[in-house]
């Protein structure tokens, strides 16, 4: 098991400091994982969360609604739709009634993607956790918020 005062040698003034270095130490340790994860699959983790949150709606949603759900809220999330659009994983309908208004959805081609990045996909990530625990950690992650 890690050890964050090891991993980064260092002593922390407090235990509040010290879950707070190891909270943003461990989400840059999940965050380079799934860059690795998904970089043979073309798409990075930002755009498989707009991938997942179209395939989730079951129909095209405004960019500024996908730019809500994103767990990542990402500044640039216009150009990774832009991406997505250049690599025909998703398609951009203009709104009839309002040219301002673009809704974006899914294509066959962003399904079957997912679909196979899905049959590959593992939670291994936290495998050192036991259900119990997993709770526990989500319940203490949403209180900090």
């Amino acid at each position: 098991m890690g050890d964050i005062s090891k991993d980064i040698n260092s002593k922390f003034p407090s235990n509040k400091v010290k879950a707070l270095i190891n909270i943003k130490y461990t989400a840059n340790w999940l965050n380079s994982h799934q860059n690795i994860f998904f970089k043979p699959y073309g798409i990075s983790p930002q755009q498989f969360n707009i991938l997942k949150i179209l395939k989730g709606a079951k129909e095209a949603l405004k960019v500024q609604v996908i730019k809500d759900r994103m767990i990542e809220r990402a500044p640039n999330a216009t150009r990774l739709m832009d991406k997505l659009c250049a690599k025909k994983l998703i398609k951009r309908i203009p709104c009839p009634e309002d040219r301002r208004v673009v809704h974006i959805e899914i294509t066959n081609r962003g399904l079957k993607l997912l679909e196979t990045i899905s049959k590959n996909f593992k939670e291994d990530l936290l495998e050192n956790l036991s259900e119990k625990e997993a709770i526990q950690l989500s319940d203490l992650l949403d209180k900090i918020r």
